[in-house]
């Protein structure tokens, strides 16, 4: 299937849910394409800021979600780690209620670094956030000899 290494569905992708923030916030995978992620995340009182609407720092959530589970599926885990370096996002349209998407589309794939690109709709297909992040491709041996 286009990007991924190995064989890869949503299933797989859903597993790094349990026990996380992905389930705390209660993001879900819900589509693997040949070259994208996408996923959920409900506007409610979890996820919400104090004026009523969609806090920044879950969008972020959504986004450096998205970009990391891509980032670790484009490699093979057994050999690598991939790790946020970096994160950005701007802010474009408060939502209320009802439930955000985030597409993931890698910019760049590279040896040692992959850049994603984040765009999170509300229901009604509006970009409310554009974001961006930059992971590190590390082999396994380097981080396992730091332990």
């Amino acid at each position: 299937m286009g990007i991924w290494y190995g064989e890869v569905d949503q299933d797989k992708a859903q597993t790094f849910r349990k026990g996380t923030l992905l389930d705390t916030l209660d993001i879900n995978i819900t589509e693997l394409g040949d070259d994208y992620i996408k996923g959920t995340m409900p506007v409610d009182q979890r996820t919400r800021q104090t004026y009523g609407v969609l806090h920044g720092g879950a969008s972020c959530a959504l986004a450096e979600t998205l970009g990391s589970i891509g980032a670790h599926l484009v490699v093979d885990s057994s050999k690598f780690f991939t790790v946020g370096m970096e994160i950005n996002a701007n802010h474009l349209c408060p939502v209320m209620s009802g439930i955000v998407t985030g597409t993931a589309k890698p910019i760049h794939l590279g040896r040692t670094s992959q850049v994603w690109g984040i765009e999170i709709v509300n229901e009604n297909g509006k970009m409310v956030c554009i974001s961006r992040i930059t992971m590190a491709v590390v082999p396994r041996e380097k981080l396992e000899k730091k332990k």
